[in-house]
């Protein structure tokens, strides 16, 4: 699907909440555990094993048995509503069944609640007996002192969405946990309802990173974030804290790969941009990427294209339907230009005009991949860009012998004068025309302009023998030249050759 209607999805929201819920719930197991085996002698936790007994051994060291407002007594030795409500915040229902069992027939009607809850399929009330919850709620139960039995029921049943519990919400887990509980699809229950778009804005627009204190505590903040459905903003987020960045990268290709991410329809966006009409971010996952590859593509090519092999579905623009529109093959094109790493990359030229596999032929076979239209592309750009020896070397790899032929036949006309220098620029061209030459005739070419190649090298090893002075070596290869051919071959910008001859 499209992730914009991805994400809207009733179903998909409800599978978002549920996840984060039964996170913070795991979370909050493994704390009750940590707080038990640390403090056993307290603990008094026992040997039968099961949510309900470590519960019971965490209020032991947690909560009085005398403290006030508490109401309907102690079970083992422990209040009953923080019984049932640590058993529900722990994630499970079956104890705090056990828990209200315990209880006797005054807690018979949270029993049954609790006993629907942990039978159905969704673990929540159906629409009818919720809304009698809240009813009851609102009759009895609202202004009860026992601050753990007002949050078990607005947690099973979704009442006074906009109560704090800050006596029961200790910290920004619990506080999320009793909120992404609480949360309905919009005209669910007759009275207010909090709707996962409504907390969204809460947390990220009304307290925001000002409020939590974002960069002193990033973690926690993309907590808030990625746990509220936020993910775009949270990778945001988490990629401008410098020690967080690889992981903010990281978790955001993984849920890219997904089709998880909502990305904008430019790649020239910013890095996060507004949906109109809604609290969701859309995020550049491209901007993203080569923000971070920025900081070792010069160092390390070799990591720099396995990220960029993540931009492969990715156009350069919506209106480029052609093949190098592809976002990977544009960045694989200025990676190898400005890293010069020819051989590593893209693979080279052997004896036999075969080309050896490079990097790039890891990735052969994705749809988005054409390894030697990326080859044709690195040459083109090269040339675009006047880097006419390179151009020779990568049309070479692409097997362009037309374009091979074309640019050294410019090359060497423009040095073929000049006296063979070591390292030159003129010896380096000759050394790489004689190579590609002798492949060329040993494995069989076509090039319209392969004659006056050929030509121009025999020119180069007459003007070789004239700067060396070896007078009669030289007028041996004119000979073998025919006048002819220079004249009809040559191009009009070897003319200058002629007066040497």
């Amino acid at each position: 699907m499209d992730p914009a209607k991805y994400r809207v999805n009733p179903g998909v929201n409800r599978a978002v909440i549920s996840k984060a819920k039964a996170y913070l719930e795991s979370a909050f197991l493994k704390f009750v555990q940590d707080t038990v085996y640390t403090n056993l002698q307290q603990a008094q936790l026992g040997g039968v094993p099961g949510t309900y007994h470590l519960v019971r051994s965490y209020l032991n060291v947690r909560i009085s048995p005398h403290t006030p407002g508490l109401e309907d007594g102690l079970v083992d030795g422990v209040p009953i509503w923080p019984l049932i409500y640590f058993c529900i915040r722990c994630g499970d229902m079956a104890a705090a069944v056990q828990a209200a069992a315990q209880a006797g027939t005054g807690l018979d009607e949270i029993k049954k609640v609790l006993s629907e809850i942990a039978s159905s399929a969704d673990k929540r009330l159906n629409p009818h007996a919720e809304n009698l919850v809240r009813i009851n709620y609102k009759r009895t139960l609202r202004s009860t002192t026992d601050p753990y039995k007002r949050a078990v029921f607005c947690v099973l049943a979704a009442c006074d969405p906009y109560d704090e519990h800050s006596e029961v919400a200790t910290s920004l887990d619990d506080y999320l946990w009793i909120k992404i509980s609480q949360i309905r699809e919009k005209g669910e229950g007759s009275e207010a309802t909090l709707i996962l778009s409504d907390f969204q804005k809460q947390m990220s627009e009304d307290y925001g990173e000002t409020h939590f204190n974002a960069f002193e505590r990033p973690l926690l903040y993309f907590q808030v974030l990625f746990l509220t459905g936020q993910f775009e903003l949270a990778f945001e987020f988490l990629f401008r804290v410098d020690r967080l960045r690889p992981h903010g990268l990281h978790m955001a290709l993984a849920m890219y790969e997904s089709g998880l991410l909502l990305l904008p329809n430019n790649i020239q966006a910013q890095l996060i941009t507004a949906v109109p009409g809604s609290i969701a971010k859309r995020i550049n996952i491209a901007r993203l990427l080569l923000l971070y590859v920025r900081k070792f593509e010069d160092t390390n090519a070799k990591e720099a294209l396995h990220y960029f092999y993540f931009l492969r579905d990715l156009k350069k623009s919506e209106d480029d339907k052609s093949s190098s529109g592809n976002l990977f093959m544009s960045c694989v094109s200025e990676l190898v230009l400005e890293s010069r790493e020819f051989d590593l990359l893209l693979g080279q030229i052997l004896t036999d005009g075969s080309r050896s596999p490079g990097l790039i032929d890891k990735f052969q076979g994705n749809s988005n991949v054409d390894v030697h239209r990326i080859i044709e592309l690195v040459a083109e750009d090269s040339e675009s860009k006047g880097m006419f020896e390179d151009s020779v070397r990568l049309y070479d790899l692409a097997k362009k012998h037309d374009k091979v032929i074309e640019l050294l036949n410019k090359l060497l006309a423009q040095v073929i004068s000049l006296p063979p220098v070591p390292e030159s620029r003129r010896n380096r061209l000759q050394k790489q025309a004689i190579e590609i030459a002798k492949r060329y005739r040993a494995n069989g070419f076509t090039a319209s302009e392969e004659a006056s190649f050929f030509l121009l090298l025999d020119l180069m090893t007459f003007f070789d023998l004239f700067h060396s002075k070896k007078a009669d070596d030289a007028l041996q290869i004119i000979a073998k030249i025919k006048v002819s051919h220079i004249n009809i071959l040559l191009k009009p910008n070897l003319t200058s050759i002629l007066k040497y001859l």
